[in-house]
């Protein structure tokens, strides 16, 4: 990898979401040599990807060069690399670029969708974790309306134009929201020629309400937000099976006939081999670690983010998997590592829980803080600051502000190309 040697101690970190990053600003310019290492060279802010897939923005907006956040920073060094495995007793980390050495390891490597072992939806549904994947789905949703213009069947066309989400958390409430605005305000200029008044919008929640993780004031008017754009939601329904044509459930005699559904009903911990032991791994695929990020029995090893789980009588199933705790783990780990290295006692991680919030499209989002509950434009407004805020860079900012102002007079989302098609055989759907 030509490192060079340092008689620092190697910190190396597998991961440049936002753990990964907040740790590394935290230990620059110490007495570290911090190695980053991750299978992309940019950092990506997840909780806008649903706007690249439906043509609100494009994905440079919402990612950043990893080498340009920690451009500054001495003994820093990046590499493009996918992490194969972990050695515990040597400490060395295998890679597709070779092996590394480490006297610290830090798991930042986030979460993945989690399928819940049906093999059948992981093949034929749609993920949305990462910047392809948003970008397979946007040239999908829009191959879709292309299709079934060509078609004379109903049946074919209905099914082409039936959108079906899994999962009523943040992901899918904000994804159908941005539909039923496209549906409203773009598809009948964009398509003159086809009945979009047809367009369906579903989501499918296995539970009693959406955004579950959120107060149930704000629950219920998310609810009624969707509603009003069109959405149909469906509580305490469970899917179990799309063969890339027909959405099965366990309820009896409810299916979906789409050509398009999106799972967003779940994610687990992105483990590496050689850290998948039984005792160290708890429910969700994550790490079991302590309050100071250690991994359960190791003293070197340590997780943060979505991939950790710090267990306590409060949280018995760690903290939430979202930007914040990873970010304040982070910062945390950071802290912990130089006290340690001066032979300091390290400082258990507390949790500042500054609240979370959902959109649920132009003028309408919920909002939870700590001391305040409130939904509506203002809550808009609050979403979108809170977002441009923890966005990495001035001009990725000032990009999605401008694309925001413009979408919000124009009532338009200009990013609707399809850069790269994605495949999929349409023959399923005809008679």
């Amino acid at each position: 990898m030509n490192i060079p040697r340092s008689n620092f101690p190697r910190v190396v970190i597998i991961g440049g979401g936002f753990g990964g990053i907040s740790l590394a600003k935290e230990l620059s310019n110490k007495e570290v040599q911090v190695v980053l290492l991750d299978k992309h060279n940019y950092h990506t802010f997840q909780p806008l990807l649903y706007q690249v897939s439906t043509g609100g923005l494009e994905p440079d907006s919402i990612a950043y060069p990893i080498r340009k956040v920690l451009k500054d920073f001495t003994n820093f060094y990046f590499r493009l690399a996918r992490v194969l495995s972990v050695n515990r007793t040597d400490k060395i980390v295998r890679t597709n670029i070779g092996p590394l050495h480490y006297d610290y390891l830090v798991l930042a490597t986030g979460s993945k969708t989690n399928f819940f072992g049906n093999k059948e939806i992981a093949k034929n549904s749609m993920s949305m974790k990462s910047i392809p994947q948003s970008l397979n789905l946007r040239s999908l949703i829009l191959e879709n309306f292309e299709q079934a213009l060509l078609t004379d069947e109903m049946h074919e066309r209905d099914a082409l134009m039936n959108f079906v989400i899994v999962g009523g958390g943040p992901t899918g409430v904000e994804l159908a929201g941005a539909l039923a605005e496209i549906k409203k305000g773009i598809l009948p200029k964009d398509y003159p020629d086809l009945d979009t008044r047809r367009v369906q919008i579903n989501i499918i929640q296995a539970s009693d309400r959406i955004l579950k993780e959120m107060s149930e004031q704000a629950s219920k008017k998310s609810e009624e937000f969707l509603e009003q754009l069109g959405v149909q939601i469906w509580k305490n329904t469970r899917v179990t099976g799309y063969d890339g044509k027909t959405i099965t459930t366990a309820t009896e005699g409810l299916t979906f006939e789409a050509a398009t559904m999106v799972w967003a009903a779940g994610v687990k911990g992105a483990l590496i081999k050689g850290l998948e032991a039984k005792d160290i791994v708890v429910s969700g695929n994550r790490l079991k670690v302590n309050d100071f990020h250690q991994v359960v029995g190791q003293s070197d090893i340590f997780a943060i983010g979505d991939v950790a789980c710090i267990v306590t009588e409060a949280r018995p199933y760690g903290h939430p998997m979202m930007a914040q705790p990873a970010m304040q783990q982070g910062k945390n780990l950071g802290i912990n590592i130089v006290r340690l290295l001066e032979g300091k006692p390290m400082k258990p991680f507390v949790y500042k829980d500054k609240g979370s919030m959902a959109t649920v499209g132009r003028n309408k989002a919920v909002v939870d803080l700590p001391k305040f509950r409130f939904q509506g434009v203002f809550a808009w407004f609050v979403w979108m600051f809170v977002h441009l805020f923890f966005l990495i860079g001035f001009r990725n900012r000032m990009v999605v502000f401008i694309n925001w102002v413009y979408n919000y007079v124009r009532f338009d989302r200009e990013a609707r190309l399809i850069i790269r098609p994605y495949k999929k055989d349409y023959s399923a759907f005809k008679d």
